[in-house]
């Protein structure tokens, strides 16, 4: 197997098109995103994306794990180590959001293989994908709330966009989903059996994209998905059927009573059960975060959404709690983090404000330029 981060590869196309495949390509560590995948993959995307030949994208995992296990964080615990890479998060994040975005503007069809687990980081190269596709192994969750850091990858703009108090149940949770919620929950388009994979992307290939306009790119890639898709083979969701119960618990005018309620819940549903002891034992300071970034982005733009988590990802890393969530579960594998508060309750309002407060006015905002022309809603 290559030692290269990314795997990239042209598939010819009838007509004499090309299909973009962006591999990436660590599968021993789930392939968890690091700096060096984001800048080759955006590279990839930005010549693809001018490219007359190339009429669709196509970007999976190596493996038969995971998509994409989330951001390399073992890599900003370190970083913060050392006092020379104390700007490393800063340009992580930057180049991460910067990614995450242009996928969700990128000009032509691009397809997201979301097949094993998909998480953090990996969920924010899944988010904008033009045809999200989801197997029955994927396994979706954003359970930063057991590192102390908290749903970024544009999830403070996607998560307000669920039915009401969805997004906050998972985010305060880290609630696991299988394809079939992604489905409902709008993280995923279509449910590909993983067996189907080769014969879809084969039909891809094979496929006559015309003059290779836009549109009928779009077109093309959707009519040929359609003879794989079989949601009948989709596992049965969890979230819908829990939806009242879940919006019942969490729609509270404060983070602190959504809290009290989610822990109060005595249900012995294993799937509730297990995202009920996440947040015990979660982050007190993260589910204050969850909770404020929604807010804040309820009604606002993508682009505003990202240069808001850049900002406060930058103060996790610097004066939050990630360094000692990632130290307790994948340094020191003790899972016994000491979070800078005792509970929810007991985290003053100063504290969240103080890792509010962004480290750059406007004008120097490493993504200040982001969204120019491209205002999503």
């Amino acid at each position: 197997m290559t030692d290269l981060a990314v795997c990239f590869d042209e598939l010819p196309t009838r007509g004499g098109g090309r299909i973009g495949v962006a591999r990436l390509n660590a599968p021993k560590a789930l392939n968890a995103l690091s700096l060096e995948m984001i800048q080759l993959v955006a590279d990839k995307l930005d010549a693809w994306a001018v490219d007359p030949g190339v009429v669709a994208v196509w970007l999976e995992g190596s493996g038969d794990k995971a998509f994409c296990a989330g951001g390399d964080v073992v890599a900003l615990y370190r970083a913060l180590q050392e006092t020379s890479q104390s700007d490393f998060p800063a340009t992580y994040f930057t180049a991460e959001y910067r990614l995450d975005h242009r996928i969700h503007t990128y000009p032509k069809p691009l397809l997201v293989w979301g097949d094993g687990i998909v998480m953090g980081g990996g969920l924010g190269l899944m988010a904008g994908g033009f045809q999200r596709l989801v197997t029955e192994t994927t396994l979706i969750a954003m359970p930063e709330i057991t590192i102390g850091l908290y749903p970024d990858i544009g999830a403070s703009w996607f998560l307000g966009r669920m039915p009401k108090g969805i997004g906050a149940y998972l985010g305060l949770t880290g609630a696991q989903l299988n394809a079939r919620d992604a489905l409902d929950l709008g993280l995923g388009d279509r449910f590909v059996p993983r067996e189907r994979r080769d014969d879809l992307l084969g039909a891809l290939a094979e496929a006559d994209y015309g003059e290779r306009a836009v549109s009928t790119c779009r077109s093309v890639v959707m009519q040929v998905i359609d003879r794989f898709e079989d949601r009948q083979q989709a596992p049965e969701g969890r979230v819908w059927r829990h939806r009242d119960h879940l919006q019942a618990m969490v729609d509270r005018s404060e983070v602190t009573e959504a809290v009290a309620r989610l822990l109060a819940d005595d249900s012995d549903d294993p799937w509730l059960a297990a995202n009920r002891a996440r947040l015990e034992t979660g982050c007190p300071l993260t589910a204050h975060l969850v909770w404020r970034m929604l807010e804040r982005h309820r009604h606002g733009s993508l682009a505003d959404a990202f240069r808001d988590e850049l900002a406060l990802s930058v103060q996790c890393c610097h004066r939050g709690d990630l360094a000692e969530g990632v130290r307790a579960l994948l340094i020191d594998k003790d899972k016994q983090p000491r979070w800078s508060h005792h509970d929810v309750a007991s985290v003053p309002e100063a504290d969240v404000q103080a890792l509010m407060k962004s480290p750059w006015d406007d004008e120097n905002h490493p993504l200040r330029d982001l969204g120019v022309g491209q205002r999503i809603q």
